[in-house]
């Protein structure tokens, strides 16, 4: 696994051992890019089911100020602070170990800060992803944009609360599905 473009392009990145954590291919998360074009300069992004942190870091890598990267698993969020630090990006950079969709009684911080790209990487297998969206739509700002990566076989919700789907992408297994505020 490497960086693609941007300063960082050609940095390699810690991979996971084992099958627990299934990070996103390079020659997909290059679609991806390709697709949404360089972050905007000072974009806030937010990676959520982050695994090794490759998504948020080539944001990172092309022009976005901060990435909050959020991952349940102990192991994945260990891997994404080990890339962190060997890219040197520890103050563009927050983890935070926690579910994404856990109901909370108040929003934490990080889920109030009206984030510009989304990138959402859940389990192929996440039984719900209309609450996954829903609980990114929650997140954005004005003219954000929100990326859920899935599984082919699966249909990505059409729409989410003040989000609309733009465009599905197949590529291999998985599909890109890309959405933008309304």
């Amino acid at each position: 696994m490497r960086i693609i473009a941007g300063r960082l392009k050609g940095r390699r990145l810690i991979a996971p051992k084992g099958s627990a954590i299934r990070p996103t291919s390079d020659s997909l998360r290059e679609t991806l890019f390709n697709v949404l074009g360089d972050a905007p300069p000072g974009a806030r992004v937010l990676d959520a089911y982050a695994g090794t942190g490759a998504l948020g870091l080539e944001a990172l890598s092309r022009g976005a100020r901060h990435v909050t990267f959020v991952e349940r698993d102990r192991t994945a969020a260990d891997l994404i602070a080990r890339n962190v630090r060997a890219l040197g990006a520890e103050d563009a950079c927050a983890i935070i170990r926690a579910d994404f969709t856990a109901p909370s009684p108040r929003a934490p911080g990080w889920a109030r800060e009206g984030f510009d790209l989304v990138l959402l990487d859940p389990p192929y297998e996440e039984p719900d992803l209309a609450g996954v969206m829903a609980r990114a739509a929650s997140m954005v700002s004005s003219g954000a944009r929100v990326v859920l990566e899935h599984s082919r076989r699966r249909e990505a919700p059409e729409a989410a609360p003040g989000l609309r789907r733009t465009r599905v992408l197949p590529a291999g297994d998985s599909a890109l599905s890309f959405y933008e505020t309304t």
